[in-house]
């Protein structure tokens, strides 16, 4: 299995915590390294700029601290890049990244070659998030290290694709480490998805229901509430077809059974869409494993439940063979 050799002896449980727009910040990332998976954020998340230095230095520091006071081993982090013409802050917010060696970095939408080069300069890794073969392959041909199967029923942007499909079609010509995403939410998921053949889970709206999240008490509480059904899928917010909470689109008066198509040629993610009401802030992403969440509770106490769920799993599977 190509677990890259950061994150050996490091992890309690083989989850990444995906980058959440708006919602991840350092508190729910230091929280999530400590609690033993890898924690990541967007850039642009922090805001303005010059915000992005800050951020990265209290990480490093708070969790070489707690290592330092536990004699344990933090998870490393990770830090997201939106690819795409829009992010006029991408050379910028590279620099700072490469100014304090960040581990690993996540790229999306579009061409990662830039962001490859200099993530390799200082042996950081480029873990691109992917929706179909076409972008697998493009990806995987300009050198990134691992690939995120972002499948069906995955929070926020996302694709179409079974993980029954993708994950085996990509594992037959990549030898890079692989990560899936989609309506992964619990510790059984987690396994299912190693089993599959995946190196790593990538889950995000499970903590967005955290206190350390940065996201609003009324979004949470709905993610509590939501069930499968209450997923929408839709471009209409950024151009790029999405899972959200359909009880976020009635609030802000727009009927989810009725939404127009988007023109992609207007995708401005920086700013969460070129509508009044903006991707993340008003119109809640969420995957469609949001019936798994049963309460608002800290990341250490999911992580342990994932874990528990996980082991449980794993012992079941080997009792059986």
């Amino acid at each position: 299995m190509p677990m890259p050799a950061i994150l050996e002896d490091r992890l309690r449980i083989p989850v990444i915590g995906a980058p959440l727009f708006i919602v991840s910040g350092p508190e729910l990332v230091i929280a999530q390294c400590k609690a033993g998976i890898v924690g990541s954020f967007p850039a642009l998340n922090a805001r303005p700029a010059a915000l992005l230095d800050t951020w990265l230095e209290r990480i490093t520091t708070e969790l070489r601290a707690w290592e330092a006071q536990t004699g344990k081993k933090a998870a490393p982090y990770a830090v997201n890049q939106i690819c795409h013409a829009s992010n006029d802050r991408l050379q910028h917010d590279m620099d700072v990244c490469v100014k304090h060696k960040v581990p690993i970095i996540i790229t999306s939408l579009r061409s990662p070659r830039e962001v490859i080069s200099a993530a390799h300069s200082y042996g950081g890794l480029v873990f691109h998030d992917v929706i179909n073969i076409r972008h697998a392959r493009k990806a995987a041909d300009e050198g990134v290290d691992g690939l995120i199967l972002v499948c069906a029923g995955a929070g926020g942007h996302a694709g179409t694709l079974s993980p029954f499909a993708l994950v085996p079609e990509v594992k037959q010509w990549f030898g890079g480490t692989v990560l899936l995403s989609g309506a992964i939410a619990s510790g059984a998921a987690v396994f299912a998805a190693t089993a599959l053949g995946a190196d790593l889970a990538y889950l995000g709206t499970r903590f967005i229901a955290t206190t350390e999240a940065n996201a609003d008490a009324r979004y949470k509480e709905m993610l509590v509430e939501a069930a499968a059904d209450d997923i929408v899928y839709s471009n209409l917010f950024t151009g790029v077809h999405g899972n959200y909470l359909g009880p976020s689109i009635v609030a802000a008066g727009l009927d989810p059974r009725n939404l127009p198509e988007a023109d992609k040629s207007k995708m401005n993610f920086g700013s969460g869409g070129n509508m009044e009401k903006k991707a993340w802030k008003d119109i809640w992403g969420a995957g469609q494993g949001v019936g798994q969440i049963a309460s608002v509770a800290s990341v250490e106490e999911v992580v342990a439940q994932l874990t528990q769920e996980y082991k449980a799993a794993r012992a079941a599977a080997l009792a059986m063979a």
